[in-house]
């Protein structure tokens, strides 16, 4: 795809938006930068990043000379694909691309791109960490925090790419073909921008629309919906299960991980020798290992980083300990299904921290997996009363408001005993108090430091 001399417009000033930006710049594109909230200021955004210094930008709508006149346009991941306007570049046949498309046909080099529900975060650092200890040359990019397009113009034909890539992303790719693809699982999430689940399993799924024989999908075959995808592709699809025994494929064996293979069964690893907690975990270990394994790495080698990886921070990330109360934060539990997986992995009696921004999930699942381990819910956010109802519903009254996150802190904290665990699980998105779960996780883990013995 020839960059150079086309009118592209970027829409987005965020993160994505200056990483596409500034490599559509390097390719000599002729930009135009569109910023759609009307009471932005132009000064602010030229503040934000020295490559919008000079920019010409757009604010609030764009005039219809403009439109007629675009060749491309690169939304960030953030906006969504059916808005009016993005619907009008369609109809005037402009192509719409997003930033993981732009890098992809700037990059040189093979992808491994690994999506899912949850436990894309995990996946993505151990397998980075996998590459990293058998090639020179690896980026770790995506949704994990640094946009593809950001390294893109570094790659070499030999460099190796580890991407995590959410439904978002992978609505605007076009041409994007990894040489190996992992979908983890497929759970209620992002329904109000999807709309519909059969949306959100058509957009992960679509990672796979352009590998061909030459390449490799791992699925989980635990999941339903998967594993039955799996019978309709072109590339040759790879298994893990934490509950079955396959007879091809990676499956958990009380606490061995086997890999299975044309009769032959081999021991990858002994779960005891992982730092990673729960059985979600242990299914991100299959995947990774599935990943690199079918790139052409021995089971030797990634073994010796099965054994020293860590837990990603923000994913039941432990803390500390304060009175024999030890604190963990799992920031990155933003739908119910991955605040089910911190909840598993708790092996003492939890408080638990919830709620935030509403992304219209339900709760149900998330409250039946508390299991007699949930001492108190303490909700925060706009979701505190649906969760509330939803809790009494099921039997669940120990729970209480608190109007900040550090009002939370305090409540689990002075309530808990010895032997006790305080969880920020929150099954939510952040944006209605904290600009991203990063920062929600961070000034949890503040404001647990900052605690008085």
């Amino acid at each position: 795809m020839e960059f150079t001399g086309k009118k592209v417009l970027v829409v987005g000033t965020g993160k994505s938006g200056i990483a596409a930006f500034a490599l559509l710049k390097k390719k000599q594109a002729d930009l135009i930068l569109f910023e759609g909230n009307k009471d932005a200021k132009i000064e602010e955004i030229r503040e934000k990043a020295e490559v919008f210094s000079d920019a010409r930008i757009v604010i609030g709508e764009l005039p219809d000379e403009v439109k007629k006149n675009l060749d491309i346009v690169v939304l960030s991941p953030g906006v969504p694909t059916d808005l009016p306007m993005v619907n009008d570049f369609r109809d005037r046949g402009v192509l719409i691309i997003g930033e993981i498309e732009l890098a992809y046909q700037c990059a040189k080099g093979d992808i491994l791109a690994i999506t899912g529900t949850n436990g894309k975060t995990t996946t993505t650092a151990l397998l980075g960490e996998i590459m990293e200890h058998v090639k020179d040359d690896v980026k770790v990019v995506g949704n994990i925090g640094i946009p593809y397009t950001s390294v893109a113009d570094e790659t070499k034909e030999d460099t190796v790419t580890v991407a995590e890539i959410s439904s978002f992303q992978l609505e605007t790719a076009v041409e994007f073909k990894p040489k190996v693809t992992a979908i983890l699982n497929i759970t209620p999430d992002h329904l109000n921008r999807h709309h519909t689940m059969e949306n959100y399993i058509a957009a992960k799924e679509s990672i796979t629309k352009n590998q061909d024989s030459a390449g490799v999908c791992v699925l989980n075959y635990d999941d339903t919906v998967l594993r039955e995808f799996g019978k309709t592709l072109s590339c040759k699809a790879v298994y893990f299960s934490s509950r079955e025994k396959l007879q091809d494929g990676f499956y958990l064996d009380g606490e061995n991980i086997l890999f299975a293979e044309a009769g032959k069964t081999t021991v990858v690893c002994n779960v005891n020798e992982l730092n990673l907690l729960g059985r979600h975990n242990y299914e991100n270990v299959m995947a990774a290992t599935a990943m690199a394994y079918y790139y052409g790495v021995s089971f030797d080698k990634i073994k010796e980083v099965l054994v020293r990886f860590k837990a990603v921070e923000h994913r039941i990330e432990y803390v500390t300990e304060k009175r024999g109360v030890k604190f963990y934060n799992d920031s990155k539990g933003t739908n119910p299904d991955a605040a089910i997986q911190g909840i598993r992995a708790m092996n003492r009696p939890t408080f638990l921290i919830g709620g935030g921004y509403d992304k219209q999930s339900e709760y149900d699942e998330w409250i039946e997996a508390f299991d007699g381990k949930v001492k108190k819910l303490v909700l925060i956010g706009a979701t505190r009363e649906k969760i509330a109802n939803t809790a009494k519903k099921h039997g669940f009254h120990e729970f209480v408001f608190a109007d900040t996150l550090e009002e939370a802190v305090n409540i689990c904290y002075e309530n808990a005993v010895s032997g006790d665990a305080v969880l920020l699980s929150p099954a939510c998105a952040s944006w209605d108090m904290f600009q991203s779960y990063e920062q929600r996780g961070e000034m949890f883990k503040e404001i647990v430091t900052g605690l008085k013995e």
